[in-house]
């Protein structure tokens, strides 16, 4: 076996869930730059790698030193620790501050760095401030490094180091050898296999009653990411007896302790032919669900403004009317009337069918009477729509309860009520039923709700299908919009999303006058071609558009040559191929990118589905600046895994959201996911343009396949046995 030994000089590529990468050495007495390849646990610039292992000729990258086994060191040589210790490792170094250090200590610098700390001031630019953070920054280096190698001798990637280190902190290891099964619950990425992984290498009793109950945790988790409530009791012991590959007899004892303990909860609901079906529920889901229903009837039976008879109606409608300067029509009159006469109502209709026009002309006759009015949406993009096409404010559902980490979520609630008469909630088929239950037991029982959304978007992220659960009840007064407007008849858009939701393919003439394309390709590398080109080069010269602000590509999948990875890479090369950027496993971040959070972050305000742009990337201080909504918003490195490129999207996550352009793929490699209200959602988004490029065939399925997957939700039951 052959040994090469070297300094770790740049990493090309790394794979971080499993060590590998491909990666340049710097070899004492060789010119050249060496490539190596291979699994490394977190590797640093500017280490000295000592392995043993293979030479390969790669038949397009040349000559190649397989890595077998590798020990790590830190630099012993000035070269080497200015590389180490500027690459990033240490938050307040930067490479010119490497420099300057590794210029006055030499090769003592990180034993200075390591026990003599505060010499670092006689260094140009290091201030106290600095000091104690890198102080903060190697002891935290060195505690996770601990955490990597401990992970490591149980077949853990190190990429989960940091996550772990950054959720029990100095108890990380105790956590993990106590349950690892936590890891699952606790830490994004890493599932109940990974964690069972570590179990299994640690001793744990594959048939131990805690495995099971960690596992059917894991089972209903994960089946409420898939939009389900609760799980059929049968149908649970199948999918972790696959997933644990126990006995029928350990999974019941699992079950029946936690019943015992209440961590879930056994109910008894009626199947399709009514029979008595035992069903499992997350407490909190269960919680959530029966407090919907109890709080909606409560809402509905309280008198408040909507059952005044001092109303007069008929004035109200003309006195819209007036104001805004239109003739209503039949059904946008029956909804005026509606919000007035009910406590809840919900609105629902296509594009183009007057949602917009309603609400309006509902806020100016409240604003008439003085009532107190709250708008609201689940999404940042959604609320700043609905403040722009009604000129009165509206926040996103998170902000109007005033979220705050700090002080233990939601400020607004049961004890601390809005303080409005009516509240408004705009696409309201994308709240789910956990968000539901936290903005219903903020509305006083006074008020009126009016849900405005279109049930044949896609349903909520989350878990429910909270909308169609209230229509579906037949409790609530219900007003369907369906009439497509003059204006809106001329957008192909409009006229090509009510085509497609009535199942008949869209109508592809691509006229000028058009506003709504369909490029048809079946190869899929020419279909990304034809995405880079319309983004970067046909749409700004045609529309004047930004590609940067006012184009944003729709994917239906994230993997494969025309999902979100594959386009967001090439799209980055061509329209934004200069900026400064940075490499983190098999992320790479440029200034200027154009980027997307993806889970809540209560201490930034910020929110899955909220998109900005990278303004600065700071090296030194180890932060990614991201202006979004107006805001500068700065990302520790280590938070790197919040945001992704967002050149283009997922349809899911654009849910509640409008662009200027939008282009959609559609290729035959999507097929799990070519559905009818997937489509629909994806051509609704787009604002003044909307080009579809690929496969006709595979349009054609997604227009005929209007087979929703129902969601295991007992909303709907519940409201009709409260009645």
């Amino acid at each position: 076996m052959a040994e090469l030994r070297g300094q770790l000089e740049r990493i090309t590529y790394e794979n971080e869930e499993n060590g590998y990468l491909v990666a340049k050495i710097k070899v004492p007495g060789q010119i050249e730059l060496v490539t190596i390849v291979g699994n490394i646990t977190s590797p640093t610039i500017g280490e000295t790698l000592c392995m043993q292992g293979e030479w390969l000729m790669h038949p397009k990258f040349g000559k190649q030193f397989k890595i077998e086994t590798c020990h790590c060191s830190v630099p012993d040589n000035c070269h080497g620790i200015e590389k180490y210790i500027g690459s990033g490792l240490i938050k307040g170094i930067g490479p010119l501050m490497a420099k300057r250090i590794v210029g006055i200590f030499k090769e003592n610098t990180l034993d200075i760095i390591d026990t003599d700390i505060a010499q670092l001031a006689t260094v140009p630019g290091i201030g106290k401030q600095r000091i104690e953070m890198i102080a903060a920054a190697w002891q935290q280096q060195k505690e996770i490094r601990s955490v990597m190698i401990f992970l490591q001798s149980y077949g853990v990637g190190s990429s989960y180091a940091v996550k772990i280190f950054k959720r029990y902190g100095n108890k990380s290891i105790e956590v993990i050898s106590t349950n690892p099964y936590r890891l699952a619950n606790d830490i994004s990425g890493i599932g109940f296999l990974t964690a069972d992984k570590i179990a299994k290498r640690m001793g744990f009793d594959e048939n131990s009653v805690p495995r099971a109950e960690a596992g059917i945790i894991f089972s209903l988790n994960q089946l409420s990411l898939e939009g389900h409530v609760y799980c059929p009791l049968d149908e649970l012991l199948v999918v972790a007896g696959k997933l644990l590959n126990v006995g029928v007899g350990i999974l019941h004892s699992a079950i029946q302790n936690m019943v015992t303990a209440r961590h879930i909860i056994l109910e008894q609901l009626l199947d399709d032919n009514l029979n008595p079906r035992e069903c499992v529920f997350l407490l909190g889901y269960h919680f959530s669900e029966v407090q919907v229903a109890k709080m909606l009837l409560s809402i509905h039976e309280t008198p408040g403004m909507s059952t005044e008879k001092t109303v007069n109606v008929s004035a109200s409608i003309e006195y819209a009317q007036k104001q805004l300067s239109i003739r209503l029509v039949s059904k946008q009159i029956d909804a005026i009337k509606a919000s007035l006469e009910n406590k809840i109502l919900v609105i629902t209709g296509g594009p183009g069918t007057g949602k917009t026009t309603i609400t309006k002309s509902i806020l100016q006759i409240h604003a008439a009477m003085s009532r107190r009015v709250l708008l609201a949406a689940p999404t940042g993009r959604a609320a700043k729509r609905m403040a722009e096409t009604t000129g009165f404010p509206a926040k996103t559902i998170h902000r109007l309860l005033e979220f705050s980490h700090i002080n233990g979520g939601f400020q607004k609630n049961e004890n601390n009520q809005l303080n409005c008469d009516l509240l408004i909630i705009d696409e309201a088929s994308m709240v789910d039923l956990l968000l539901m239950y936290h903005l219903l037991k903020a509305v006083p029982c006074s008020a009126t709700i009016i849900m405005i959304g279109d049930i044949n978007q896609l349903p909520s992220v989350g878990a429910g299908c909270v909308l169609k659960d209230i229509i579906g009840s037949g409790k609530f007064c219900v007003v369907e919009l369906n009439e497509i407007f003059r204006q809106a008849k001329q957008s192909t858009i409009v006229v090509n999303a009510h085509r497609i939701i009535n199942g008949a393919m869209p109508a592809c003439t691509n006229a000028e006058r058009d506003n709504c394309f369909f490029l048809f390709e079946d190869n899929q590398e020419k279909v990304l071609e034809k995405i880079i080109d319309m983004v970067g080069r046909r749409i700004p010269a045609k529309f004047n558009y930004d590609p940067m602000v006012d184009i944003q590509v729709l994917t239906p999948m994230n993997r494969g040559n025309t999902g979100t990875d594959a386009i967001n890479y090439a799209l980055q090369d061509a329209i934004n191929p200069n900026g400064f950027e940075i490499l983190r496993g098999e992320k790479r971040f440029r200034v200027g990118d154009r980027i997307m959070q993806i889970r809540n972050n209560y201490d930034k305000d910020t929110f899955n589905g909220d998109i900005g742009r990278i303004t600065n990337i700071d090296v030194e201080d180890q932060t990614i600046t991201v202006q979004m909504d107006g805001r500068s918003i700065p990302y520790d490195f280590s938070e790197i895994d919040e945001i992704v490129l967002a050149y283009a999207i997922s349809i899911h996550k654009s849910q509640g959201s409008e662009y200027p352009a939008v282009v959609i793929p559609l290729v035959m490699s999507h097929y799990v996911m070519l559905q009818r209200n997937l489509i629909y959602t994806a051509i609704t988004r787009g604002r003044n343009l909307v080009v579809l490029v690929g496969s006709r065939k595979a349009l054609g399925i997604a227009v005929k396949n209007n087979k929703i997957m129902q969601r295991n939700t007992w909303l709907h039951m519940r409201l009709r046995q409260y009645f």
